[in-house]
């Protein structure tokens, strides 16, 4: 080699820049498992306090005197004030940082679910509950966007996937031990014991979660939020990802909301602790969140989405029959559908959104919980009017709604190659 190329290649080693290293997690690196387990506590704790008396409607109803419509509320108005005051607790945490505004939501939210045990009314019950429920605003958009910023894209389905699944086993857990816990000592110490475990979650979080090192401070002007959610919702695939998170949370939160009273009465007549384990087909959804990643990789988002939706359709169906392992495989296939097709929508939404994270996920949270809340009402009102068959029905629907919008969105971005 001459002088003269040694100097060439002096030169462009010289200026080619040095690609820099991704400081971000990564499974396997320095971080990720206590990032993954401190963010699966905190959904167990999210989940186990914001359905911590759905398994325990029918003790209320009969505490209180009250019809399955009205004792549902308890669960509705925690969804509703979590869907209500998720933007603002997101538009917090863009300006004083994600790990803050979680710490700060759990706190309030189990020092509140110390009072809900001692409501003196179902009136008190239902403004505990909406509280709790607008504490925990925090924590949903707040995680999302925190692992998009801390983690590596390819990562991040199976990330959020685990947040998720946190989700199911805290929503299971709760569930079951309120049921056997109330069988004995009634719904107020199964309540209570729900928000001893929800402390100890809390702690371990905030002891585990890694520092944010990706995170910029943005600002609290509701001139620039209006205009981040703007464009948001100007965004299309973004109103669709959320319109479909609201409708298979639509199914989710009527079927386990009403699914108890079903239980209760002829043919099945189950005791309330038989009724809690029910909730053990949680799992399911705890396997199918977690494995969302590996689903899109083969399918593509959109096959990913329908094969959600037709599992849960199949489910619906399967649960019509007055036969309990029938109604049970229906529980386990809507349950694998749901958590499946909810990691796939949240996944999308944080890819999407470019800027402004914790509002793209906000406003799906928002939709979700609208959802949530939709689903115990109508579903509790389609199951006095018609049964466990109108429940069914309101499900179905949802489900239609979540293959519609799929089937739109397909051919719309074939119409926008850009898109493509």
């Amino acid at each position: 080699m001459s002088p003269a190329d040694t100097g060439a290649s002096t030169v462009v080693a010289a200026t080619t820049p040095v690609p820099a290293l991704d400081s971000r997690l990564a499974p396997g690196g320095p971080g990720y498992r206590r990032m993954s387990f401190a963010l699966f506590l905190a959904g167990v704790a999210t989940f186990a306090l914001l359905y911590s008396t759905q398994a325990l409607l029918p003790l209320i109803s009969s505490g209180f005197g009250v019809s399955a419509s009205a004792a549902s509320w308890t669960v509705a108005a925690a969804t509703g004030g979590l869907a209500v005051f998720v933007l603002p607790m997101s538009a917090l945490s863009e300006r004083f940082g994600r790990r803050t505004v979680m710490t700060a939501s759990l706190v309030v939210a189990v020092s509140l679910g110390v009072l809900v045990p001692f409501a003196p009314s179902l009136g008190a019950l239902v403004a505990l509950r909406f509280l709790q429920g607008a504490a925990l605003a925090g924590l949903p958009a707040s995680a999302t966007a925190y692992l998009a910023e801390e983690v590596r894209p390819k990562a991040l389905v199976t990330a959020i996937g685990l947040f998720v699944a946190g989700n199911s086993v805290g929503g299971m857990s709760g569930r079951v031990i309120t049921g056997w816990v109330a069988q004995e000592w009634g719904w107020r110490v199964a309540v209570a014991v729900i928000g001893v475990i929800a402390v100890g979650c809390a702690v371990a979080f905030r002891l585990l979660l890694p520092a944010p090192k990706h995170f910029t401070p943005g600002s609290l002007r509701p001139r620039v939020l209006a205009r981040t959610v703007r464009d948001h919702l100007a965004n299309p695939l973004l109103c669709r990802l959320y319109a479909i998170g609201a409708l298979f949370m639509t199914v989710f939160g009527g079927v386990y909301t009403v699914i108890g009273y079903r239980l209760t009465e002829a043919p099945f007549s189950l005791p309330q602790g038989i009724i809690g384990s029910i909730f053990l087909v949680y799992l399911v959804g705890t396997v199918s969140a977690s494995t969302a990643g590996r689903l899109v990789g083969r399918l593509g988002r959109r096959g990913a989405l329908y094969l959600a939706g037709g599992t849960t359709a199949t489910g619906l169906l399967v649960s019509l029959a007055d036969s309990l392992p029938l109604v049970l495989l229906g529980l386990v296939l809507i349950t694998a559908g749901f958590f499946a097709g909810h990691a796939v929508a949240s996944s999308a939404v944080s890819k999407t959104a470019t800027t402004g994270r914790a509002q793209a996920s906000a406003l799906y949270q928002s939709a979700y919980y609208i959802g949530s809340s939709t689903g115990s009402t109508v579903g509790a009102m389609a199951f006095h009017a018609g049964g466990w068959a109108g429940t069914v029905g309101v499900g179905v629907l949802a489900v239609i709604g979540v293959v519609t919008i799929t089937v739109f969105g397909s051919r719309a971005a074939a119409r926008v190659p850009a898109a493509a």
